[in-house]
């Protein structure tokens, strides 16, 4: 399974677009994109409605794909076991079930 930077970078080059076009379609320094597609930087959540009109995908599926990420990422770098995720489901079902809106 591939992470995000490099779903970005494949996206990318499927359009033959350089770092600096698409950094500039998206507002942002070629440098940092160049970390995101390698993985030594996180996207910006806030770019994500522009990356996915870009690329015609769906927000809510690439929402999605970003959390999944980052929460992968903290489980691995905090070397939590798989009980986490156990835990956290239940917490979710809380917190749909006790949701006041």
């Amino acid at each position: 399974m591939e992470n995000f930077g490099d779903q970005v970078r494949q996206l990318r080059k499927e359009k033959d677009w350089t770092l600096t076009k698409l950094a500039a379609m998206l507002d942002m320094d070629s440098a940092n994109l160049s970390k995101i597609e390698t993985g030594k930087r996180s996207f910006d959540e806030k770019k994500l409605p522009i990356f996915c009109k870009i690329f015609s995908l769906d927000l809510e599926k690439m929402k999605t794909e970003l959390l999944s990420e980052k929460f992968a990422n903290k489980v691995y770098s905090e070397n939590v076991d798989g009980e986490v995720f156990h835990l956290a489901e239940q917490k979710v079902k809380y917190l749909i079930k006790n949701d006041k809106h």
